[in-house]
């Protein structure tokens, strides 16, 4: 179909009228793709102010600004009335300097990263290296949510450029600052992987598993394992050494280091989820939640205890 005149020419003044565009799928602060959600939080980053246009509330814009900017997907960036792109091309322009070169934002100074990574990091990312192309890099990116992400992947010209136990790194500039301090280690096995332990990252309640609590306990682990349950859920099943959760409890909890590891369950997990909230935002840095909470439990590692 073909791109009406009232249509094109509705696309026309946004863009012309307002510096900045997102045409997006859902709003600004309710996305409806990931796509969207993404590019939304690069412009977040970046400035206070931008107008969205929520595709999904009129077909004919849906499928009008495909054509109006020669683009087959959603979201699409304005800036200025020009077209900038999608969401890959604002992730590699917001990762090298170029979106805000476009916005007309000072690029922040920037260092350096320093990371540490354990012999048993780098043995695996070795061989993950040793299947990849001649030159190529493991590439360290963290978000503004402070989440990693690896892969492999060539050197761009404004990346970090360093190599942490023999392994070579690459690191964007806008990861850069967020990946400062990264230490780096590797468990083998089913509940194994990497982990990242990260120093810049806000104080947020982590998810962990049934079978890691349950290895935790089993191996020693000094942690305290918290039950949020009413009396009457912990008279019809509870875990041995879970201290209940009572106002005696969480005052003597508020008092220890704030590195101290604390790992709360309940019945299914949102309880639990709530209570170790509280910690992280009193700055508890290693706060968990225990996920499935009891019920995982008893279907995971103990199936004596009685379900309900």
């Amino acid at each position: 179909m073909a791109l009406s005149e009232e249509v094109r020419k509705e696309l026309s003044d946004t863009v012309s009228e307002n510096r900045v565009v997102l045409f997006m799928k859902g709003k600004r602060r309710l996305p409806q793709c990931g796509f969207s959600a993404q590019v939304v939080k690069i412009l977040d980053d970046l400035l206070d102010d931008y107008l969205t246009v929520n595709v999904l509330e009129n077909p004919d814009v849906r499928d009008g600004v495909k054509q109006f900017s020669n683009w087959p997907t959603i979201p699409q960036l304005y800036v200025g009335g020009k077209f900038v792109g999608g969401c890959d091309i604002v992730s590699e322009m917001y990762r090298n300097g170029e979106l805000h070169q476009a916005l007309g934002i000072q690029l922040p100074e920037v260092k350096e990263p320093t990371l540490s990574i354990t012999d048993a990091a780098a043995h695996a990312l070795k061989g993950a290296l040793e299947q990849a192309p001649e030159g190529s890099c493991v590439r360290l990116e963290v978000d503004g949510s402070f989440r990693p992400a690896m892969g492999v992947d060539g050197p761009n010209a404004t990346d970090f450029r360093l190599e942490v136990n023999g392994i070579p790194f690459v690191v964007d500039r806008m990861s850069a600052p967020r990946a400062d301090g990264i230490a780096m280690d590797f468990l083998p096995g089913e509940q194994g992987g990497f982990r990242i332990d990260n120093p810049n990252e806000p104080p947020r309640v982590r998810n962990i598993s049934v079978d890691q609590v349950s290895q935790w306990l089993q191996e020693g682990q000094e942690f305290e394992l918290v039950d949020v349950r009413t009396d009457a859920e912990r008279d019809i099943a509870k875990i041995e050494g879970a201290v209940q959760y009572t106002p005696q409890e969480r005052e003597r909890l508020m008092g220890l280091p704030k590195d101290r590891i604390l790992v709360f369950h309940c019945h299914h997990g949102s309880r639990s989820l709530e209570a170790g909230q509280e910690f992280a935002a009193e700055g508890f840095r290693r706060v968990f939640n225990m996920e499935g909470g009891i019920d995982a439990w008893a279907l995971q590692v103990d199936n004596t205890l009685r379900r309900y």
